[in-house]
């Protein structure tokens, strides 16, 4: 009972059904994962996945029958009991995937004689590997992966020759691997990459295991050259080697390992060909060799391998084409061969058994058309074949596919026309674009409900859009750009709730613009340029907030521009090319001759009010001229406030010198490239942050005196900082905010209390400081760009509440739309969104370029689109958040903890890739804070993978502040997060 005790359950009470009886002393028999022997001993608890959190109490150790002790899948922290070492009859220990943490008690490690499994698998302890369990005689499996230990593998461990199993995957190991595991000989599977970061290269020793049938050594910085002597290891079924530096050829002695199952060496420097011996392995399942330099034919052994299911040689140097006979083995589950040099025709038997899911060949040199029985493969996920030479008319099956989820094949020369009969359910991308395809666009794409975006620019399309397409309710991407079309816009469009990007530039469209579009409550992008529509610009667009992109230039619009609401940020380029259009925004002012009757009425009565209104103006600014020089003579007279100014924004009762004699050393809470932070009292116990800025109190060296002015001085949200006021003079300006006793995110995260820094109030934090960038990119008009996002720049009150701060670098986006062009780059590094995507900016070239954009890639890659471009968008936030976003899930600082080039998104991206069994779940568990002790997983995930939406390396894959307040406030239920 006292054992229920420490062990709660998700509401609060754990075990409910542990009710002991004290008029039956057996009663505990029937608890729940509790069983006995025949004097009522607890022999096993077997307590796993409820999931309990809470402690192990040291009353563990009273039941000293215990055989069995699993408490596995929950989520019990703290320390472990050593009064486990007292349970000398337990034969199996397993306490994997908790949160337990400290070192490992040397006492148990090796007090439990008759031991045969132990498996602390996915907790949180630290120090050295436990040396002491080479005192276990009778153990068999030992896991002790996934958890913080460091140092080196012991080389004692080559005495528990009782092994079968060892387990010491993702750590913190170093040091070179000790050849003398090679002695264990009953080891049957050995696992050690992951996190570890080993010096050298793989023992040769290893080739002397004599029973050794999975050999894992993943992603732990080998190099060096694969040993010749594994071919000795005649019993291996699996072979892991990726993620790894390893160079130089695959030995030919591999081929030896006839018992192979699995070969996966992807993501190393290997060279030459894929040996000819390979035709040996006739039990091959999955090579993995991609992302190596791996050159030559693809043998034409390959499609004769009996088993084989998953081959991916992607990204390598493979010529001429793939096995004519690929596939014939009915067994091909995934084939992925992109970015190779490969030509010739795509192989008609890949799915001759029925069972292809993947099928991807982008950027080669395949041509001719697609083999007509592909489009009867009914077990096909994910086509993607663009960036070929592929012609001929698109498999109309391709279009009833009932488990394809995207079908890309752009940038190839497919004519033709699309199939009248379309039914994929399951479809969520269909990319056409940059082919030849004609005729119209098929009613029956309506069919499509789970279509997400829709491709179909660059092509010869021509007749309408079909009105369908207002069926499709879950469409949030449209571009049908570049084609003949000619019809008008449909109206059914504003159907589409879930639509965020329409654009149907560069077609005939024709009529006006229909009103029923100002509905779609997310459009963020519309470009409805070179078309033939006429008419006004409907004024319901001016409510449109969330629009951030609009461009209607060369049609045939007619009348004013509106300039109120986001309006006010779209530029010239927006509208140019329609000569009857008016406005601030072309240059243009409004004549009668542009106007309808109702605007020229509306017109007349604006210029008389006009008069009026310069008529008071003048009368007003004689008088005001009048009181400020009497203002001024007053002022004049006081010699303290001869040099400074106060301005305040609300009622408050302090004066200039109150503010000043807080400017001294002992006041000073922070420092920073703009100025010095002091803390200052003043009257009426109003506590306030004083930050001093060097400068002129205008231009453009103010160091963010007028950006803060501007924009903190107009604006009010709970969620961000309020600027009181300022106090200037010629030489300085001093801020006044209301003061945060907290510090900000950024101090209390990476400091010495980041530990007592706990999940529910990161998550709270997360969710507060969003919706304050929420307010400034969609509730402000026009929007307001902060630039300088950063846990540093989000304060924390006394309740521990939010503020978005420091607005020195803050811009109103007053260029098209969608970014502003900066004279200079601003931001902190590790926030700013690196170019990582320089293929989109490329897409219509050919393969014979590539060779020369991966090296200018290369060059790019330190490089941020704001430093490459000097244009920034409200997106841009949305990265910076991101990150922090991964900072509160990591608790590690943007950059300086994973060397040279690395930063945080990056590291994420490199950890969670390097995943054996990768998952939204597995990828949190691999990189979250150690110092969290309790957090609900699904919801650490929901950040998680809201904080990767906001990190994607182009800008219009990053969602908008609204979304992400959204996807915060209403996380997915658990069991379909952890589903995904």
């Amino acid at each position: 009972m006292q054992l229920k005790k420490n062990l709660i359950g998700p509401n609060g009470s754990g075990l409910s059904d542990w009710k002991f009886s004290s008029s039956s002393p057996s009663s505990h028999c029937s608890f729940s994962g509790v069983s006995c022997d025949e004097d009522s001993r607890v022999t096993s608890l077997n307590i796993s996945s409820l999931p309990l959190h809470g402690t192990i109490s040291p009353e563990i150790g009273l039941l000293t029958s215990l055989v069995n002790l699993t408490l596995s899948c929950n989520n019990l922290s703290g320390q472990l009991p050593e009064q486990i070492s007292n349970l000398k009859s337990l034969k199996f220990l397993n306490m994997s995937n908790n949160q337990l943490s400290g070192k490992f008690p040397a006492i148990i490690a090796g007090g439990l004689p008759e031991l045969e499994v132990l498996d602390f698998y996915n907790n949180n302890f630290t120090g050295s590997l436990p040396i002491e369990i080479v005192k276990l005689k009778k153990v068999k499996h030992v896991h002790l992966g996934g958890n913080f230990f460091s140092g080196q593998i012991p080389e004692r461990y080559s005495e528990i020759q009782s092994l079968e199993y060892l387990g010491l995957n993702g750590n913190s190991l170093s040091g070179k691997i000790p050849g003398s595991l090679s002695r264990l000989s009953n080891l049957q599977e050995l696992y050690l990459g992951y996190f570890n970061t080993y010096v050298g290269g793989i023992p040769p020793e290893f080739g002397f295991f004599s029973s050794l049938t999975r050999l894992d050594l993943g992603s732990c910085s080998l190099s060096g050259e694969v040993p010749a002597t594994l071919g000795r290891l005649k019993q291996l079924d699996s072979l892991f080697l990726q993620f790894n530096r390893l160079s130089g050829q695959i030995p030919a002695e591999l081929s030896d390992l006839i018992n192979m199952k699995s070969l996966d060496l992807s993501n190393n420097e290997l060279t030459g060909e894929i040996p000819e011996g390979f035709s040996n392995l006739k039990q091959l399942t999955l090579m993995n060799l991609f992302r190596n330099h791996f050159h030559g034919r693809i043998p034409p052994f390959i499609a004769e391998l009996p088993n084989l299911e998953v081959l991916q040689l992607w990204e390598n140097n493979f010529t001429f084409g793939l096995p004519e006979n690929l596939g014939s083995n009915r067994k091909l589950k995934i084939l992925d061969v992109t970015t190779n040099h490969l030509t010739g025709l795509i192989p008609p038997d890949l799915c001759v058994g029925g069972k292809l899911e993947t099928f991807i060949l982008m950027s080669n040199f395949f041509i001719g058309p697609i083999p007509e029985k592909l489009g009867e493969c009914k077990s096909l996920t994910r086509v993607r074949l663009s960036k070929n030479y592929l012609n001929g008319t698109i498999p109309p099956g391709f279009f009833n596919l009932p488990l394809v989820d995207l079908l890309e094949l752009s940038d190839n020369f497919f004519s033709g026309e699309l199939p009248s009969k379309i039914s994929g359910n399951t479809l969520g991308s269909l990319i056409l674009s940059n082919n030849k395809i004609s005729g119209k666009i098929p009613p029956a794409i309506g069919n499509l409900t789970n279509l997400q975006i829709l491709s179909l620019q660059v092509n010869n399309f021509s007749g309408e859009i079909p009105p369908e397409i207002g069926d499709l309710k879950n469409l949030s991407k449209i571009n049908i750009s570049h084609n003949n079309i000619n019809c008008e816009i449909p109206v059914t469009l504003a159907l589409n709730p879930s639509i965020e990007s329409i654009d149907f530039s560069g077609n005939n469209l024709s009529g006006a613009i229909p009103k029923e579009i100002t509905s779609l409550e997310i459009l963020s992008t519309l470009n409805l340029s070179r078309n033939q529509l006429s008419g006004q610009i409907p004024n319901e667009m001016r409510s449109m907030a969330s629009l951030t992109t609009l461009d209607l230039s060369y049609n045939h619009l007619s009348g004013s521009i509106p300039f109120v609401g986001q309006f006010l940020v779209f530029n010239e380029s927006s509208f140019v090319g329609n000569p009857d259009l008016c406005g601030p925004s072309l240059h243009v002012i409004c004549n009668n001759s542009n106007l309808n009757p109702k605007q020229v009425l509306g017109r007349n009565r604006a210029l008389n009010s006009a008069k009026v209104f310069i008529l008071v103006s003048v009368i007003t600014l004689i008088l005001l001229s009048l009181i400020a020089f009497l203002i001024t003579k007053y002022w004049k007279r006081r010699q303290n406030s001869k040099t400074w100014k106060l301005t305040l924004f609300q009622k408050l009762d302090f004066t200039v010198e109150d503010v000043l004699q807080c400017i001294k050393d002992e006041n000073i809470i922070g420092k920073g490239g703009a100025g010095i932070v002091y803390h200052g009292s003043m009257p009426g116990n109003v506590d306030v942050a004083i930050k001093k800025l060097v400068g002129r109190s205008s231009g453009r060296n103010d160091l963010g005196f007028s950006a803060e002015i501007q924009t903190l001085g107009s604006i009010r949200h709970r969620y961000i900082v309020k600027l009181l006021g300022y106090v200037s003079n010629k030489e300085n300006n001093l801020l006044l905010y209301e003061y945060m006793p907290n510090g900000s995110l950024g101090e209390l995260l990476h400091g010495r209390k980041g530990s007592h820094f706990q999940w529910d109030l990161r998550y709270r934090v997360a969710v507060e400081a969003a919706k304050g960038l929420c307010y400034l990119h969609h509730d402000c008009s026009p929007l307001i760009i902060h630039r300088d996002v950063k846990s540093n720049n989000i304060l924390l009150d006394s309740d521990f509440e939010a503020h978005v701060a420091d607005f020195g670098l803050a811009k109103f986006l007053t260029d098209a739309g969608a970014s502003e062009c900066m004279s200079s780059i601003a931001g902190s590094y590790g926030y700013i969104a690196p170019v990582l995507d320089k293929w989109k900016q490329m897409k219509k070239k050919r393969y014979d370029d590539d060779d020369d954009e991966r090296n200018d890639l290369t060059t790019l890659m330190p490089l941020t689109e704001y430093a490459y471009t000097l244009r920034v968008d409200e997106k841009s936030d949305v990265y910076s958040f991101g990150v922090v976003l991964l900072e509160l899930i990591t608790g590690k600082k943007p950059v300086g903890e994973f060397g040279d080039g690395v930063d945080i998104v990056r590291w994420v991206r490199k950890i969670t890739s390097e995943l054996s069994e990768p998952s939204d779940a597995e990828a949190v568990l691999a990189v979250v804070d150690h110092r969290l002790t309790e957090y609900p997983l699904t919801a650490v995930v929901n950040l998680f993978k809201v904080a990767m939406l906001c990190v994607e390396e182009t800008s219009t894959e990053r969602p908008t502040m609204r979304e992400v307040v959204h996807m915060l406030t209403n996380p997915p239920s658990p069991r379909n997060l952890l589903s995904l």
